[in-house]
């Protein structure tokens, strides 16, 4: 049995980003039970030259919606990078889960072919379809998420490996 393109993205980014969600939602409850702003957290990273908390919650939807434009040509909406609140970070992710349910197996699934290039920096790369969506949009949404996954619990939110792969029970 073959794994489809579609079933090898748009179920797996839809899970993870909604985990994303849901840890967002337990740093909102921890912070208001231990009074502080969730503000604090936003520009947070683990060390100095690593992009902020914000930052790895962008890259990570970016990631999964980039994947749709690149491997499908679907056009893809384009979020201001301007989010400063727990809220309008939810808001992005919700953004991105709600783009990301409008793609329909025919749009991605027989694209394993496809060429995708872009810029990675200042590298331009070119893959197949499936090469991108295995070695480079998968992962990159992975890695974004756990980083954030990382600094919530870097800072005292009550997270565990359960509220990363499976989120809200």
């Amino acid at each position: 049995m073959t794994i489809s393109m579609f079933s090898a993205s748009v179920p797996v980014f839809t899970k993870m980003l909604s985990n994303l969600s849901y840890l967002l939602e337990k740093a909102e409850a921890n912070a208001a039970s231990r009074k502080f702003d969730t503000a604090v957290l936003v520009p947070y990273r683990l060390a100095p030259d690593m992009l902020p908390f914000a930052f790895q919650i962008r890259i990570a939807c970016d990631a999964a919606k980039l994947t749709f434009a690149r491997v499908a040509g679907l056009d893809v909406p384009k979020f201001d990078d301007s989010e400063t609140t727990f809220a309008e970070l939810k808001e992005r992710i919700q953004k991105t889960l709600a783009f990301i349910a409008t793609v329909k197996p025919e749009d991605i699934n027989g694209k394993e072919n496809a060429v995708v290039t872009f810029k990675a920096g200042p590298i331009e790369r070119t893959l197949s379809g499936e090469d991108y969506l295995k070695h480079w949009a998968t992962p990159n949404v992975y890695f974004h998420i756990v980083t954030a996954y990382n600094i919530l619990r870097h800072n005292g939110v009550d997270l565990g490996k359960t509220d990363y792969l499976v989120g809200k029970i």
